[in-house]
C-alpha cells in the first residue's frame, strides 16, 4: 500500500500485532511491515520521504515537513525533484547530479551528506534505491532527511574543546620550554636557589600539563561509555580526611575546614582513585570558589521507602529502600546563581571565576554516574554552592 497522508493512518493500514506474509509469499513491503509493527511514517524522527517507480512522492512524514516547511499535501503525489528540490554547497541541483532512476543500474544509494533546502538552510539527505532485482528499474527511492543542529553542537561542543586545551597546553609548555632553555644556555650563571625555583615550576607545569591530559582521556571515555570502575572497598570519611590534610598541607587554614561523619557507615565498593579525584574536585572549587568554612558531611542515606515514615533520599520508588553513602560539600560564598545551576556539570563552565579548563565537575558527574550514583548542586544554607552526590553501597554482585 502507499501511505498518502501525514499524521493520519491510512485506512487500509494493518492493525498492531497483524500477521505477515506467510513463507513463500515473498517480504512484506516496507510500509506493510511498519503498520504490522504498530507504527507510522509519523512515528518516526528522521524525516522520511518515499517515491514510487514513476518519481511521484508516496510518503512525506510529519519530520519531513518541519524540515523543509513543506505541507504533506503538497508534497503528496508530486514529482520528488519538486516535492524536495535539493542543491548541493555549490549551488547545483542534486536530483540531476545523481539521477536516482537514469544513473547506473548498480547504485543502491546516495551516502548522507549537506545539501541546501531553498532558503540555504541545510540538512542531512542520505537516500536508498530499491531495485525489482540488483540492476533492475528503481521501484521506491527511499529518502532520509535530518536537521543539522545537533552535529552543529558537537562540531561546536569538539572545537571548544580543541581551543581550551590549546590555550591550556600553550602556557605551561612555554614556561617549561623557556627554563629549560635558560638553564641549559646560561647553567653556570644560577645559583643553587635560582635553579630549585626553575625546576620547581618547569614540574608544577609539567604536572599541570598531565592533568589536563588526565582530563581529555576521562572525558573520552565517559562520552564512549568506556570509564572503567574498579571496585574496592573504600573508607570515604578517610579520603575526606586525606584531602584535606593535604590541602593545609599546601597552606590552607584547618580552621577552614569542618568534616562530619554521621556513622555507622555501611560498607562502600568504589574505584578508591576516581573517588579521590570527585573529592579532590569539589574540595578544590570550594576553596577556590568559596569563601568561609568549607563543610564535609559523610552520612548514610537511602532511595526508596524509609522506615519510620521517613523520606528517602531522592524520589520514593517502589521495593525496599537502597542504601547509599551521602557525601556533602558546601561552602559559605556567594553560591551558584539560579540560573547557571542547570549549567553547571556542562563542559566549560567556570562560574564567575575564571581559572582551570572548566572540565572537573563534568568529569566528576561522569565518574559518579559510573558508580550508579547521583549528583546535585544546590545552595547551602550559609548561602553559598552545595554539591551532593551519593553512591549506592553493598558488595558488588560478581563478589557474591
Amino acid at each position: 500500500m502507499d501511505v498518502r497522508t501525514s499524521g493520519a493512518r491510512a485506512a487500509d493500514a494493518r492493525a498492531p500485532g497483524a500477521e505477515l506474509p506467510a513463507a513463500g509469499e515473498g517480504p512484506p513491503e516496507p510500509d506493510e511491515m511498519m503498520a504490522a509493527l504498530g507504527l507510522h511514517p509519523d512515528d518516526l524522527p528522521d524525516g522520511l520521504v518515499v517515491a514510487d517507480g514513476t518519481g511521484h512522492v508516496t510518503c512525506f512524514n510529519a519530520a519531513a515537513a518541519r524540515i523543509t516547511a513543506t505541507h504533506p499535501k503538497d508534497a503528496i503525489g508530486a514529482p520528488f525533484e519538486r516535492a524536495l528540490p535539493l542543491e548541493d554547497l555549490d549551488g547545483r541541483r542534486w536530483w540531476a547530479l545523481t539521477d536516482p532512476y537514469g544513473g547506473l543500474a548498480t547504485r543502491v544509494g546516495q551516502p548522507e551528506r549537506n545539501l541546501l533546502l531553498p532558503g540555504g538552510r541545510e540538512v542531512l539527505v542520505s537516500a536508498r534505491y530499491v531495485r525489482e532485482y540488483p540492476t533492475g528499474p528503481v521501484r521506491r527511492l527511499v529518502v532520509s532527511l535530518r536537521g543539522t543542529e545537533a552535529r552543529r553542537r558537537t562540531e561546536r561542543s569538539h572545537a571548544e574543546l580543541i581551543a581550551t586545551v590549546a590555550h591550556e597546553l600553550r602556557s605551561p609548555l612555554t614556561s617549561v620550554k623557556g627554563f629549560t632553555a635558560t638553564l641549559l644556555a646560561k647553567w653556570e650563571r644560577f645559583t643553587d636557589d635560582q635553579k630549585r625555583l626553575m625546576l620547581e615550576t618547569v614540574d608544577a607545569d609539567a604536572n599541570r600539563v598531565t592533568r589536563l591530559i588526565a582530563e581529555l582521556l576521562d572525558i573520552s571515555r565517559i562520552d564512549s561509555g568506556r570509564l572503567e570502575v574498579r571496585r574496592q572497598p573504600v573508607d570515604v570519611a578517610a579520603a575526606v580526611r586525606r584531602h584535606v590534610q593535604a590541602l593545609t598541607t599546601a597552606g590552607h587554614c584547618a580552621e577552614r575546614f569542618l568534616i562530619k561523619v554521621r556513622g555507622p557507615l555501611p560498607d562502600l565498593w568504589a574505584d578508591p582513585d576516581k573517588i579521590d579525584q570527585v573529592l579532590g574536585n569539589l574540595l578544590e572549587n570550594a576553596v577556590r570558589h568559596g569563601e568561609g568554612t568549607v563543610t564535609i558531611e559523610v552520612a548514610p542515606a537511602a532511595v526508596g521507602p524509609a522506615a519510620d515514615g521517613q523520606a528517602g533520599d531522592g524520589p520514593a520508588v517502589e521495593g525496599p529502600a537502597v542504601e547509599r553513602t551521602a557525601v556533602t560539600v558546601s561552602d559559605e560564598g556567594p553560591g551558584i546563581p539560579e540560573e547557571s545551576m542547570s549549567r553547571v556539570f556542562t563542559r566549560f563552565w567556570r562560574g564567575s571565576k575564571r581559572g582551570g579548563t572548566g572540565l572537573g565537575l563534568y568529569i566528576v558527574k561522569g565518574i559518579v554516574e559510573a558508580h550508579g550514583g547521583t549528583i546535585t548542586v544546590g545552595r547551602a544554607r550559609g548561602g553559598g554552592a552545595e554539591f551532593r552526590f551519593t553512591l549506592p553501597v553493598g558488595t558488588p554482585a560478581y563478589l557474591l
